[in-house]
C-alpha cells in the first residue's frame, strides 16, 4: 500500500506506521492518554473564553466540551471504536470537536503576538550565534536552540509556566547533556563529512519555536550551501505554525537577516504545506505535491522537529534519507515510560540505512 513516491522518504513504506504508542495494546497508555485528555479540555475551554468577544462563544465552547468528553467516553468503553487507538487519534478528535463549533483556530491571536515577539528578538540571537568561536560551538547552540525554542507549546501541560518567559529561559530548563537521546556529535561529525543538497523540515510551533529555534538552524544550513523547504501544517492546530504563516513569518525575517532574503529570492528556501491537519505527523499523508517537490529537489536530509512529529509519530520510522529527529518531552509520564526526567532532550541523528546496511 505505498503512497505515491514514498519511497525516496520512507525506507520501507510497506512497513511504516507512523505512531510510537498502541493505546489499544497498552492499557496503561490509554488510561494515562484518556485523562490527560479529559483533562485539557477545560484548558481549551478557558482559552476559547477568555480569547473573544462572541456573544456565542460560550455555548459553543460547552458544545465543544461536551462533543469531546463524549467522544472519549466512547473510547472507553469501545476503544475499537475508530479502528485503533493512538495518541494523533485523540488529537485529531479533539481538533475535530473545536471545528465542528467554529473554533477554526483558537490560538490565532497568540500565535501572532508570539511572532512578532519573538521576530524583535531574531537579530540578536544571530548576532550571538555568529559570535561562537567554531563551527561545534555554533552548531550545538543551534541545535540546543531549537530544543529550547520547542518547549514553547500549548498543547504540552508542564510548560504554562514558561510560555510567558524567553529562550534564555527555556534554555536552562532542558536537559544538560548527556540528553536522553543523544545524536548531537554524530550528528556535527556528519557536518564535518558531508553538505547535504536539500533538507525538508517538518516545522511544530509557532513563535520562539520557528522565529528563535529554527530559523537560525535553517541559516545554519542555507550558510552551508544546503538548500531548504520548510513544511508546516496545512490546518491550524493547537499553537502549531501554519504554511500561511510562515510565509508571513518568512517574509518579515528577511527583512532582518538577508540570508534568508537572499535564499528566499532564489528559491533556496521555500515554505510548501504538509497536508497535516492535526499536530502529529502520517507521512502517508503529506499532500502529494510535496513529495513530487521532495523528489525533485534531492532532498537528502529530513529534520521532524517535536513532540507530535518526532515523538508521538515517527519515533521509530526508518526514513530513506539522512535524518534529525528532535523534540523536548514535556510531559512527565512518557518521559518516565522513555526512561528520563521531564524536559528530556529527544536528539536522534540516523545516516540514511544504505551506509549503516
Amino acid at each position: 500500500m505505498e503512497h505515491f513516491g514514498l519511497s525516496h522518504i520512507l525506507y520501507e513504506p510497506d512497513k511504516y506506521s507512523p505512531d510510537t504508542l498502541d493505546l489499544l495494546a497498552d492499557e496503561e497508555a490509554r488510561e494515562y492518554w484518556l485523562n490527560t485528555c479529559e483533562k485539557l479540555v477545560e484548558k481549551y475551554v478557558n482559552f476559547a473564553l477568555s480569547n473573544t468577544e462572541d456573544p456565542t462563544v460560550e455555548i459553543r465552547a460547552l458544545k465543544f466540551k461536551t462533543c469531546y468528553v463524549e467522544a472519549l467516553k466512547e473510547l472507553r468503553i469501545n476503544p475499537l471504536a475508530h479502528g485503533q487507538l493512538t495518541i494523533r487519534l485523540l488529537l485529531d478528535v479533539n481538533e475535530t470537536c473545536l471545528r465542528s463549533q467554529g473554533f477554526f483556530d483558537l490560538w490565532k491571536q497568540q500565535k501572532l503576538y508570539e511572532n512578532e515577539a519573538a521576530l524583535s528578538s531574531l537579530a540578536g540571537r544571530l548576532t550571538e550565534i555568529d559570535g561562537l568561536a567554531d563551527d561545534r560551538q555554533r552548531w550545538t547552540e543551534l541545535c540546543r536552540g531549537v530544543l529550547a525554542g520547542n518547549m514553547f507549546d500549548w498543547g504540552a501541560q508542564a510548560v504554562t509556566s514558561i510560555l510567558n518567559c524567553g529562550l534564555y529561559e527555556a534554555l536552562q530548563k532542558i536537559q544538560k547533556r548527556p540528553w536522553l537521546y543523544d545524536g548531537l556529535e554524530k550528528w556535527i561529525d556528519k557536518l564535518e563529512k558531508t553538505v547535504h543538497h536539500c533538507a525538508a523540515i517538518f516545522v511544530d510551533n509557532s513563535g520562539v519555536d520557528i522565529v528563535l529555534g529554527i530559523l537560525p538552524f535553517v541559516r545554519g544550513l542555507l550558510l552551508r550551501g544546503t538548500s531548504v523547504i520548510l513544511c508546516a501544517n496545512e490546518w491550524p492546530a493547537l499553537n502549531d505554525v501554519t504554511n500561511v504563516e510562515l510565509e508571513e513569518v518568512l517574509q518579515r525575517a528577511s527583512l532582518i537577516c538577508p540570508i534568508l532574503g537572499a535564499a528566499m529570492a532564489t528559491g533556496d528556501l521555500v515554505v510548501r504545506s504538509s497536508g497535516q491537519r492535526g499536530p502529529c505527523l502520517d507521512l502517508r499523508t503529506i499532500s502529494v505535491g510535496l513529495c513530487s517537490e521532495m523528489k525533485m529537489r534531492g532532498v537528502d536530509l529530513i529534520i521532524l522537529e517535536g513532540m507530535g512529529r518526532a515523538l508521538h509519530t515517527n519515533l521509530n520510522a526508518r526514513l530513506a534519507v539522512d535524518s534529525l529527529k528532535l523534540a523536548v518531552v514535556k510531559n512527565a509520564w512518557l518521559a518516565q515510560r522513555l526512561g528520563g526526567p521531564l524536559f528530556s532532550v529527544i536528539f536522534i541523528y540516523e545516516d540514511k540505512p544504505s551506509e549503516t546496511n
